[in-house]
């Protein structure tokens, strides 16, 4: 059942046609993740309701201060200023579409303002912390079982690449380039980026390929890099489980899943003196100012050392 399906017997007939043929333009034409989909999906059919409840039939009822009226709705019912900030840009990007499908004659939500959202990182490792974290994964791994090889190859992966784990779990074996050290990824947008990785990655790839996949995959196992427990392509829940419980293996480390590891590579690189750009390129932002937030946190420890360390900060 897709998302319009789900939510959008609520609505006027004529608004859930439009929300129907709106989620299969994100779906199909845009070639969004299906994640991706749901969140604005879910967004916009919000703002429909919305204008339901204020006697709208159709589309064409939406006007800006309907959906200044949604948003303000979304205040007072405690949302955050970044759930607001983002239904804004969801209700945007449809008004836009509407307009340029010539199905109201304006973009009513161009004029359309939202709080600036607050744009805060979660905790990363330190450099001792993520090598704890590979160590103690890779001694869990002594046993030689699949699922422990593969866990250390992921982590490993994680932490040299800073890809996301919907890059992760939709590698397949043949994205990997072992004679470059490179790995094709699929980003946002199914935007294509090739990152690097270093040895003890490539080490634990090979590791994992030779003597864990193998034993894991099974028919329809497909080309799948990394394989969950029953031979099939491995989920983000799954990863996600894995990461939490291997940081709870390390003492003090702050309790991060795989995002959290993205931010811990980004951070490690411009500590070690990569430039803006490059991190960029490597993490796949479209936008500088994504990867900037880094460097807000590299300059916040390098605050923490100086007070601690200057005998005159």
């Amino acid at each position: 059942m897709s998302e319009q399906e789900a939510v959008g017997d609520a609505l006027p007939e004529p608004m859930a046609a439009v929300l129907g043929d709106y989620e299969r333009h994100l779906a199909v034409e845009r070639d969004l993740t299906a994640h991706t989909v749901r969140a604005y999906v879910k967004d916009v059919h919000g703002l429909l309701e919305h204008a339901a409840r204020l006697g709208g039939t159709g589309v064409g009822d939406i006007d800006l201060r309907t959906m200044r009226s949604w948003l303000a709705k979304q205040q007072t019912l405690g949302r955050s200023r970044t759930t607001i900030a983002r239904r804004a840009t969801a209700a945007r990007v449809f008004t836009a579409w509407l307009a340029r499908t010539g199905r109201i004659p304006h973009d009513v939500g161009a004029s359309l303002r939202s709080p600036k959202a607050h744009k805060t990182l979660p905790p990363v490792l330190r450099a001792d912390e993520a090598a704890e974290l590979i160590r103690s994964a890779t001694e869990h791994a002594d046993d030689g079982s699949a699922t422990g090889l593969r866990d250390v190859a992921m982590l490993e992966l994680l932490y040299a690449t800073g890809i996301r784990v919907g890059e992760l779990v939709g590698l397949d074996v043949d994205d990997v380039d072992r004679e470059r050290n490179v790995v094709r990824v699929f980003g946002k947008g199914r935007k294509e980026r090739t990152v690097p990785f270093g040895r003890p990655a490539a080490r634990a790839l090979d590791f994992w390929a030779r003597q864990g996949r193998p034993r894991l995959a099974v028919e329809g196992a497909g080309a799948a890099l990394f394989l969950g427990a029953r031979g099939r392509r491995i989920d983000q829940r799954a990863v996600r489980a894995m990461v939490h419980r291997r940081i709870a293996a390390v003492p003090g480390a702050p309790d991060i899943g795989p995002h959290g590891l993205r931010h811990t590579a980004a951070t490690h690189l411009l500590e070690g003196g990569a430039d803006l750009r490059s991190v960029q390129e490597l993490l796949g932002h479209a936008s500088l100012a994504t990867t900037q937030l880094y460097t807000h946190v590299t300059t916040d420890r390098l605050r923490r050392a100086y007070q601690q360390a200057h005998p005159r900060a």
